[in-house]
């Protein structure tokens, strides 16, 4: 029985005896297109393992299964995670975890599942409180993942694919670009949950992959957050207790930017350019 049709999504609470926790930001999908959707722009086919996080009553996990997918489900909720085991039967491969995913052993669990040479999918409604830390912890598993198919808040998900000189271009942005190409896929409506949140959502997908070269990574992205700081303000200023202001400057003109720019005119590229040269610079002053 198909649960995200309204009605039938209440009558399975009801059987349970529950309702949807605030305190886990449980909102869940009511809207069967948007679930086929889901599935079909993750491009997730039949033999793929997929790592669901909080899958909820399961109306995703069904349609995963259906598509012939081995998925591991992690949910935090003790009662539904123990209705997920309704799906389990002979030609589908369920496998589920009542567990915190911000503690469970990710890597460990999925490769002993994946088949040699193959990489999974995760797949996540995101609870809004925790996007953030589950994704740092996700995206550095390109050996892990090929990609992750997440759903945020509307203004997050705009923000993951800010281009440089925009407002919504941050320090994040140059996060995720350092780990994965991030796409916009499509927005999701409020309305398109039970209970309905307070803002609309997207859906965006992250193709993992290696990192670039960097010497340091820690004190790169301490680079690219102070700089978004102070985004109002010039590279000069906003990194001139970090470096200087006037290397800050030659480093700008010797990667070929403009010496007085802001960090929302930088790609990418050009923040590690300027990091690894800056990096040159300290070492060969002390």
């Amino acid at each position: 029985m198909p649960i995200y049709k309204p009605s039938e999504l209440s009558e399975f609470l009801y059987g349970l005896g529950i309702s949807p926790k605030k305190a886990l930001s449980q909102n869940f999908l009511i809207d069967g297109n948007i679930i086929r959707k889901i599935v079909k722009d993750s491009k997730v086919e039949s033999g793929d393992v997929v790592l669901e996080v909080g899958p909820g009553p399961g109306s995703l996990t069904e349609a995963l299964l259906e598509s012939g997918a081995a998925v591991v489900a992690v949910e935090k909720d003790p009662m539904l995670a123990q209705a997920l085991e309704r799906f389990r039967s002979g030609d589908k491969s369920l496998t589920v975890f009542c567990e915190d995913i911000m503690d469970f052993p990710i890597a460990e669990k999925l490769k002993a599942v994946l088949p040699e040479g193959k990489k999974g999918k995760a797949i996540a409604n995101l609870p809004y409180h925790l996007t953030t830390p589950i994704i740092a912890r996700l995206i550095e598993m390109h050996d892990v993942f090929s990609s992750l198919t997440l759903m945020v808040q509307e203004e997050v998900a705009r923000r993951f694919v800010a281009k440089p000189g925009t407002k919504d271009y941050s320090s994040f942005t140059v996060f995720l670009e350092f780990y994965c190409k991030p796409h916009y896929a499509f927005s999701v409506g409020r309305k398109c949950f039970y209970p309905s949140p307070k803002v609309d959502s997207a859906v965006v997908i992250l193709e993992l992959r290696e990192r670039p070269k960097v010497s340091d990574v820690e004190a790169f992205f301490k680079m690219t957050r102070t700089a978004f700081g102070h985004r109002r303000k010039m590279m000069r200023s906003s990194l001139k207790d970090l470096y200087g202001s006037q290397i800050v400057m030659q480093g700008l003109e010797e990667i070929g930017c403009n010496p007085l720019g802001r960090p929302e005119d930088l790609s990418l590229e050009q923040f590690v350019k300027l990091f690894e040269w800056l990096q040159v610079k300290i070492k060969k002053s002390s």
